[in-house]
């Protein structure tokens, strides 16, 4: 099968980072009932997510989505891509963040069960080259929680 024409992607993430943002943004969905995050900033030393959450996670909880986050990583899972039309990803992930100009045809990136979302980012192939997810810092303002974060020891080579 020829590979669909999907939108250029204007950025070149570190792959272990990025797979990590899906698992952290499936992580908050599940665990607090918010979206996604609504702005991110991936990069290959630290990255920063901001989620729309009505207050500040506790300590406990914070503890809880390191705990998860590398759990999920340990569990060594496939990172798979396939292609959708937006009817059919409709189905299967939040298109609330899609830009408005996307191809029709849209790349649907999935993380063994445990995660699923439009995405034209590089990723590792498989969990185990992620390395460790750690919480640098973290604030909230009254309705955003801004986490900072990285991921530590990574095998990953490109």
């Amino acid at each position: 099968m020829e590979e669909p024409v999907i939108n250029a992607h204007n950025k070149e993430e570190y792959p272990p980072m990025h797979t990590c943002e899906h698992i952290l943004n499936a992580t908050m969905v599940r665990m607090f009932g918010c979206p996604r995050s609504r702005n991110a900033h991936i990069e290959r030393k630290k990255s920063k997510c901001d989620y729309l959450l009505t207050a500040a996670p506790t300590p406990e909880q914070i503890d809880e989505i390191v705990r998860t986050v590398n759990d999920v990583i340990g569990r060594n899972l496939v990172v798979t891509v396939s292609y959708l039309t937006h009817e059919e990803a409709a189905q299967v992930v939040d298109l609330s963040k899609l830009p408005e100009n996307a191809s029709e045809m849209l790349r649907i990136v999935r993380v063994g069960d445990y995660d699923a979302c439009a995405c034209a980012g590089a990723h590792v192939q498989n969990t185990a080259e992620i390395g460790r997810f750690e919480i640098l810092s973290h604030d909230f303002d009254g309705n955003r929680w801004r986490v900072r974060w990285r991921v530590v020891d990574s095998p990953y080579s490109a």
